[in-house]
């Protein structure tokens, strides 16, 4: 990158073209400031991943220039990625504000590897200053409380991070302070980075207060056992749950380790409230009659091993389904997961229960997120001069995009950048220029060794069209084949229904290997190896029209 001496740097190393792994940084007089830095849930063509995260290769290089982590609020695309940072990079320091520090801290326990900087909690006045540059916080609305937009005035010019976002005039919690962004509008604001992930839904977003209610009302007209599916993070709707509950004099039994850890923190700062008594273990709940229940567990998107899913499949330890259960989701399905809830709903239909999916009837969820209507509301207040939409994939950034020139943005002021692409705030403008390393790093379990990207795509070719290994016997003196070549097969053909096409395959294989030996001066079995593999790769092609992954293996005598 090219670099002047009051020149802003802005780039994400994640959370463009995506809905996750985000992760921000605002460069400014040889400082980097970090904003969050989160995990991305591996879609079901990355077999064998359980999180993407960012690539943190140029803040590896650039280390001495960081001043700190600053954390917008305590959802796993936002914090989940913080462990796998701290291994790789030394971070100075994190700001966080309430219930995300505990959420961080809880998380940062279970790695005991990990040297973790001290925690700094900010309040919605705090500032800190570095050299030249002020941070300070705007308190905004999403489902999960302490939620914060950052704003850094780097010498004149001001950028304000939206962080995840809705406008919620009869919000739960704390309201979004609205006095803020109309004085940044006032002031002047260079340049706004929005969350993007409704910017494709028309309209407003539904109060929090407003499925509280409704959830109160459902619970009111059911008198079997109540099993609520929502998401971990969602403590507003935790909580709303649990006033439910209480209301109707039901105990609470939690399942799943994610809700457990949500009830746990919730109660430590106050956010989740119920009488003691409500709360009652996963292997009481046969003491009580259904109508005295309510069990609240995690599997609101059909993940195969999460509370629910067990449920509806009958492996779960101490939950076995009654005809006449009643399963509220509380929640919509995140693109991409649409077909594991649907095997989920029609498991607990064919066990005789009512399933309660959000609805327009119904109503039992609302997004955190700011639909198209508090979109323009943000640009509106705001009114920035450049703007870089964040938080979506490519579709929602450029219609959010659009929605801001809707609004009175120059066209030329929209930025619809990808990760590692850098725009530089100069004196009079804003530019794309320059670019960092910014991929995508795979994680199997807790390690941090990020998978290959060539092993990801062999797990593809094995599960779409199988493996094919050839074993050769080299006679390296006589630079011939020596035995019969030895063929295994899994998941590409059957090979006793397919002797002649294996007997073909083999006897080609073995006349090229003959034919590469007699060309070569010196024995290669590397070179050998790599020649068989396409040659092999192309020949099984034009056969079967399929592409197994080959595996050539020598025995050098």
């Amino acid at each position: 990158m090219r670099t002047l001496k009051n020149d802003v740097k802005v780039y994400a190393l994640g959370g463009l073209g995506e809905v996750g792994k985000n992760m921000y940084c605002i460069e400014y007089l040889n400082q980097i400031f970090i904003i969050d830095c989160g995990i991305l849930f591996p879609d079901e063509h990355l077999l064998g991943v359980d999180y993407v995260i960012p690539d943190f290769t140029y803040l590896v290089q650039n280390e001495s220039k960081i001043q700190g982590l600053f954390i917008t609020h305590g959802h796993e695309d936002h914090i989940g990625g913080i462990p796998f940072l701290l291994k790789r990079v030394k971070i100075p320091r994190i700001y966080a504000a309430g219930v995300t520090v505990d959420l961080i801290q809880n998380k940062l326990a279970e790695y005991k590897d990990i040297k973790v900087p001290q925690i700094f909690e900010f309040k919605s006045h705090f500032k800190y200053n570095f050299d030249d540059t002020e941070v300070s916080f705007i308190r905004m609305t999403h489902s999960v409380p302490d939620t914060y937009g950052i704003l850094f005035k780097c010498g004149k010019k001001k950028i304000f991070h939206t962080g995840d976002f809705k406008f919620d005039l009869t919000p739960t919690g704390p309201g979004c302070e609205f006095n803020k962004l109309s004085k940044l509008g006032d002031e002047g604001l260079d340049l706004l980075l929005a969350d993007s992930t409704n910017a494709l839904v028309d309209g407003v977003t539904k109060s929090e207060k407003t499925i509280g209610n409704n959830i109160k009302e459902l619970f009111k007209h059911i008198n079997s056992r109540i099993i609520v599916a929502t998401f971990a993070s969602n403590i507003y709707r935790v909580q709303q749950i649990v006033e439910a509950s209480v209301q109707m004099k039901r105990k609470i039994a939690i399942f799943g380790r994610s809700m457990a850890k949500t009830i746990e923190v919730g109660q430590q700062i106050g956010y989740i409230k119920a009488p003691k008594s409500t709360f009652i273990d996963g292997e009481d709940i046969n003491k009580y009659k259904p109508h005295e229940l309510t069990l609240l567990c995690t599997g609101s998107q059909g993940e195969p091993m999460a509370a629910l899913s067990r449920v509806a499949s009958g492996t779960h330890k101490f939950i076995k389904l009654i005809p006449g259960d009643t399963i509220i989701f509380s929640s919509s399905p995140i693109p991409g997961n649409q077909e594991g809830v649907d095997k989920t709903i029609n498991l607990l239909f064919k066990n005789g229960c009512n399933v309660i999916v959000n609805s327009p009837i119904t109503d039992t969820h609302t997004s955190g997120h700011a639909t198209q209507g508090d979109l323009r509301l943000m640009q509106t207040l705001t009114h920035p001069k450049f703007f870089m939409p964040i938080h979506g994939e490519y579709r929602m950034l450029k219609v959010h995009a659009n929605l801001a020139i809707e609004c009175g943005l120059n066209k030329e002021n929209a930025f619809v950048m990808s990760n590692g692409d850098v725009l530089t705030l100069t004196k009079d403008t804003a530019v794309l220029e320059g670019s960092v390393q910014a991929s995508n790093i795979y994680i199997s379990s807790n390690n941090v060794s990020d998978i290959d990207y060539s092993a990801i795509h062999e797990r593809k070719l094995l599960s779409e069209a199988g493996m094919f290994s050839i074993i050769m016997t080299i006679d390296k003196s006589q630079m011939k084949v020596e035995l019969e070549p030895q063929v295994v097969s899994r998941g590409f053909i059957y090979m006793k229904d397919n002797e002649e096409l294996t007997k073909d395959i083999v006897k080609k294989a073995k006349n090229f290997v003959n034919i590469e030996l007699a060309k070569m001066k010196v024995f290669n079995v590397v070179q050998l190896k790599s020649l068989l593999e396409n040659y092999l790769s192309k020949t099984i092609s034009e056969i079967t029209d399929r592409k197994p992954l080959i595996i050539p293996i020598f025995t050098v005598i």
